[in-house]
């Protein structure tokens, strides 16, 4: 395969981006794991009890499962894993020596080095301040896999590349931006069926940034797996619905599934900060007006062959648990409306209406000028300012910029993780909230929610944010992404999955 956007580090606790929780996930494991339906499923803990109270998480442990082999351990095998690796694992995503980017996992919920308990070798037992209902699911994210305490003290910042877990392939070769090698875990205790896990020998990764060059490699069948279709030749690959184009019919397999990750533009809302004092966008019916007035379907069509679904619902996208397009109040295309939001704003056609910048990052300079065009039949004058993704990031967390192109791909498949974009305890820099919404309706339903186990009766609360956000205009979103994933022929059991998170030990190639 290819990982066109290098590699940071293969240490789970900076597994920030999807190639460093890609290659993660391929060499840990961690309590429990996600299916492809997005249920919570046991991996090392086969068991688990939750207090009443929702406080009390207590884990019971596999006694089969063991870190790869390294000189490190005692005789070069690798030592089982027990609860205490788990406690050790934990604390170090909030160990402040550490520096860790997941930190966001526990800061808010646990108190410190205490609320992780190995009880004995078998049990585990993490405390919470406060309940947290998506627990469970956030449990599953690469961050909270198990690594060994004794290598891990041993490279120091080093285990980035010297990496030891318990998943199906262990680390070989990594050469940065030029190769990486895995290979199969020979010890592995996972199996399918009577079958034992995994069914490659090996993984290769390549490091080529250029989109172009590394898919004349993928048609030269010199790679297996290729994903994401850039705008360079998705003309070549895709026909303006979608389809595969009868160039590469029978070449190899594609297949489009539901990715969670909603694709927007975002609109600053606080009057206190100084760009949105005499912005016109700090009034609501101007905000619902650019809502309306952008064709989402026709640009999914022309700018993007068909790959994604219009967002005419809220910012929590399709395929989510808790979705639902009847109850969440999103805006459809609908010009005359928008023309008329606009002349009740005070502004008909445009008329006195300062110009406006867009910010957007250099990648998505197309699809921001598409809803400029929009825009501008609407009569709102704007200017597009493209810029490097690492720079307009940064002017979002700081609240510098009013309006830009943003997306938010989900960590855990919980609506509470789109939600809490809007919590105003999440104010940047500390938090996600860039379009400074602060509503003390929205974070007590936040808060509320905390409090109800039961999913349905959640997701009435979240649908009910949700709507709140709609209407509001701070947020418009585009579109809900899909995922595009090409094997080869001869690859079989690829389960693609909404988080899209790449699971390798199910794959054969014959």
């Amino acid at each position: 395969m290819n990982l066109d956007q290098g590699l940071t580090s293969l240490d789970p606790a900076f597994s920030r981006n999807q190639n460093a929780m890609w290659m993660v996930n391929q060499i840990f494991n961690g309590l429990v794991q996600i299916d492809s339906a997005l249920n919570t499923v046991s991996c090392i803990a086969k068991t688990w009890q939750i207090s009443q109270d929702g406080l009390t998480y207590t884990f019971n442990l596999r006694n089969d499962v063991y870190f790869h082999d390294h000189p490190l351990f005692p005789g070069g095998i690798g030592r089982k894993v027990i609860a205490s690796d788990f406690a050790y694992s934990f604390y170090r995503l909030i160990d402040p020596k550490v520096g860790s980017s997941g930190g966001w996992i526990f800061s808010d919920k646990v108190k410190d080095a205490n609320s992780f308990k190995a009880l004995n070798d078998s049990t585990f037992q993490v405390h919470l301040n406060k309940p947290s209902p998506a627990f469970m699911k956030i449990l599953a994210i690469q961050y909270c896999s198990v690594v060994p305490k004794e290598i891990v003290d041993h490279y120091g910042k080093d285990f980035r590349s010297h990496p030891v877990g318990t998943g199906p392939f262990k680390f070989k070769y990594w050469k940065e931006d030029e190769i990486l090698v895995l290979l199969k875990n020979e010890h592995y205790w996972e199996k399918d069926g009577d079958k034992q896990l995994p069914y490659l020998d090996a993984v290769k990764a390549s490091f080529i940034s250029d989109k172009q060059s590394a898919f004349m490699n993928f048609i030269k069948k010199e790679l297996d797996f290729f994903d994401k279709v850039d705008g360079s030749y998705r003309d070549d690959i895709l026909t303006k619905s979608g389809k595969m184009t009868t160039k590469y019919k029978g070449k190899f397999r594609l297949t489009k599934s539901a990715y969670l990750c909603t694709e927007y533009v975002g609109i600053l809302v606080d009057t206190n900060l100084v760009v949105v004092k005499n912005s016109p966008l700090r009034y609501k019916k101007v905000r619902q007006a650019i809502n309306y007035s952008i064709d989402k379907s026709k640009l999914i069509k022309y700018l993007r062959n068909g790959v994604g679904i219009p967002a005419t619902a809220g910012f929590v996208p399709e395929g989510m648990p808790g979705f639902d397009s009847s109850t969440v109040k999103g805006y459809n295309y609908d010009p005359v409306k928008a023309a008329r939001l606009l002349t009740e704003a005070g502004f008909p056609h445009g008329k006195g209406m300062p110009e406006v910048t867009l910010h957007t990052s250099t990648t998505y300079k197309d699809l921001i000028e598409f809803i400029q065009g929009e825009l501008n039949a609407l009569g709102i004058k704007v200017k597009v300012d493209a810029s490097p993704s690492a720079s307009l990031r940064d002017l979002m967390s700081k609240n510098e910029v009013n309006f830009f192109r943003g997306s938010w791909i989900a960590d855990y498949p919980d609506g509470e993780n789109y939600l809490a974009v809007f919590y105003s305890k999440n104010k940047v820099p500390n938090g996600p909230n860039y379009t400074a919404y602060y509503n003390k309706e929205f974070d007590k339903l936040f808060e509320q929610s905390y409090y109800i186990s039961d999913d349905k009766e959640r997701f009435k609360l979240y649908q009910k944010m949700d709507n709140m956000v709609m209407e509001n205009g701070n947020m418009v979103p585009i579109f809900y992404d899909q995922s595009v994933i090409m094997t080869q022929n001869n690859i079989s059991g690829f389960i693609n999955n909404p988080l899209n998170l790449m699971i390798l030990k199910t794959v054969k190639k014959n």
